[in-house]
Parts: structure tokens; sequence; C-alpha cells
């Protein structure tokens, strides 16, 4: 039986890498190095954990990168994004400085949210990044009202929320997917659906185990999509943004991957079987845009290991500057409160 799977396995591998490239040169060669990014900052992120230097929440995106890079190389400068605390990965596919997310996991004031929020809350507004968010669903609706000042202004531009499966059953999932239906607003609703929620599966806790289904339930053209293929991922979201764009409304694409880590940093991820892991390790997203690059000559291994070590010294330099970097003073307690400075009812 082993045997059978090992071997169907490798066909499939072997089947990827025979396949014509669907993007340029220039798309893969990017895709490998910013989910190999990804990827090395979320490893050195776990080891820092262990070493108690990074303290708090921490849940790792390891496994799941193409979720992150497919949709970046599919949407515009301007456009919005939001997701929940899993949330490492999202700002440095949209070019967020490695250092400046490392010193917020080390709560340091040169962090992107200057400490004050942590591995489960970093925002970089430059990029469009608007945050991770630690209630469970809570960046639903918030990702729907982003979307609504995108229309009510006028400006063209999508956002893209992102969600776990365990999100889907929160009733504010099915308001926010409600009223972005009446509203035709310019939303990409994702649901990163890695088969747990915390550490409880899919077929445990819903009865709709095809989660893609539940945007159907509001008239949302909704899909599954393979998301341990960038391509997929890529083509997906670049079809929902055209909609949003033309004023047809949201779209709610399930995006079916597989973190390699537990939940968090606190999850041994005893809930699971090591040949399941084993199997979608054997299909990793990175290894299959290395095969793609390699087959079409657009790189040869030396130089994507060059790539490798430029990425392993960015993840290096961030932990040097997180570490020499000043904690916040004890006044920034008191601010970033109020958006107004001359806030009218502060209370001594």
């Amino acid at each position: 039986m082993a045997d059978t799977k090992d071997k169907a396995k490798a066909k499939s591998a072997k089947a990827k890498v025979q396949a014509e490239p669907k993007f340029s040169k220039e798309t893969y060669m990017w895709w490998y190095e910013s989910m190999k990014l990804m990827r090395r900052f979320e490893e050195k992120s776990g080891q820092l954990y262990g070493q108690q230097k990074i303290k708090g929440f921490c849940h790792l995106y390891i496994g799941q990168e193409a979720c992150a890079a497919g949709a970046a190389s599919a949407l515009e400068k301007g456009d919005k994004w939001i997701t929940a605390y899993r949330d490492h990965a999202h700002p440095l596919a949209l070019g967020t400085s490695p250092n400046a997310i490392m010193a917020e996991l080390f709560a340091k004031a040169t962090g992107c949210s200057k400490g004050k929020g942590g591995s489960m809350h970093i925002f970089d507004k430059e990029v469009g990044f608007m945050g991770g968010h630690g209630i469970v669903g809570a960046q639903v609706p918030l990702g729907a009202g982003i979307a609504f000042a995108e229309k009510y202004n006028n400006t063209g531009k999508v956002c893209i929320c992102y969600m776990g499966d365990g999100a889907t059953r929160q009733g504010a999932f099915h308001e926010a997917l409600n009223m972005a239906m009446t509203w035709k607003l310019p939303v990409i609703f994702v649901i990163e659906n890695n088969g747990y929620a915390m550490g409880t599966s899919v077929q445990r806790t819903s009865n709709v185990v095809e989660l893609y289904q539940l945007g159907e339930s509001y008239d949302i053209p909704s899909e599954p999509v393979d998301a341990m293929e960038v391509e997929n991922v890529h083509e997906s979201v670049a079809r929902a943004a055209e909609r949003a764009r033309a004023g047809e409304g949201p779209t709610l694409l399930e995006f079916r991957t597989y973190r390699y880590k537990g939940h968090s940093m606190s999850d041994p991820a005893k809930y699971r079987t090591k040949e399941e892991l084993e199997d979608y390790k054997g299909r990793d997203s990175i290894e299959s845009v290395k095969a793609t690059i390699l087959k079409n000559g657009w790189a040869t291994e030396e130089e994507l290991d060059q790539i490798d070590e430029k990425v392993k010294q960015q993840v290096a330099e961030s932990v040097k500057f997180a570490e020499e970097s000043p904690y916040p003073e004890p006044e920034e307690l008191y601010t970033d409160i109020y958006v107004e400075s001359d806030y009218p009812f502060i209370m001594d």
C-alpha cells in the first residue's frame, strides 16, 4: 500500500514538473524568493520563540506560503489586505521590511506596530496591509467595511479578506457575506482551509465540509482552489479581482492548503498523522515552483541556492535589528489611542 502511494506521489510530482509554465520567468522567480523569505522567516521565528526571545502567541504560516504569494502577484498596488492572527507572511509578500516585522515580534519600538501589537497584530498602511486580528472572524466584517470605503470613494481598488476555516462558524462571517453581496462590495473573501480549526478537523465541526458552498448561500460566486499550487491562487484571485473592479461584487475562495506546524507554537499537533503531514510536504508549493524554474532553465541549482542564502541573510539581519532595537517607552501606553491628537474627552 505504501509503495503504491509513493509511486502515485512520484507520478504526481513528475506531472507537475512536465507541465508547461503558465506565467513568465520573472513571476516564478519572484514567487520563489517571496515564498522562501516567508518560510525562512517563520522557521527563525519558531526557533526564537523556543528561546523565549519572542513571547506571547505565535502562529506560523509554514506550508501556506502560496496563499499569500499567489494573491500578491495577482492584485494591484493600493488594494487592501486584512487577515487573522497568522499574519507574518502576508506583509512580507507585500514588501514590508522583515526588520519591522521581526522587531514587532520582539515587542520593540521599531516594530511596524511600535511594539504594541506583537505577532498577532502586524500592520503596515504603506503596503495596504490592514492588520492581523486576534478575535476569530472579527476581521471578516472589517474586510467588508474596507471594501465599502473603496466603493464609496470610487477608488477602483479591492479588499482581500483572509480567514481560517474555523471562522466560517462565526455569525459575523454570514452577516458580512450577506451585506457584501447585497451592496456588491469589491471584496474577495478567502478561507484558508488548512483542515483544522485550531486542533479539530472541519469534518467534526461543520455540517458543510465543502466550505466554498457557504458563499453560494448568498449567491456569491464561490470556488475551491488547490492552494498548494501558487498558479491556482494567482488565477483565482485575478478572476475575483476583475469581477470586483467591474462592480459585480464579492467572491468567496476556499484555499485548500496545509500548515506543517501546529495551530500555534504551543500546539503539538497530535490530532493528525505523520503520514498526512508527509503527504502534504510532498506537494510543497516552494518545491513545485523550484521544479518549474529548473525545468525551464530559468536558473540553476546554484543560483537558487544564492537566493536562499540572500533570504537567510535578510532574516539574520532582521533578528539583529530586533535585538538591538529599544523597547517602547512607558509613555507610549498613552499614544495611538485616538486618531484626533486633540481628542477632547480624555480624562486624567
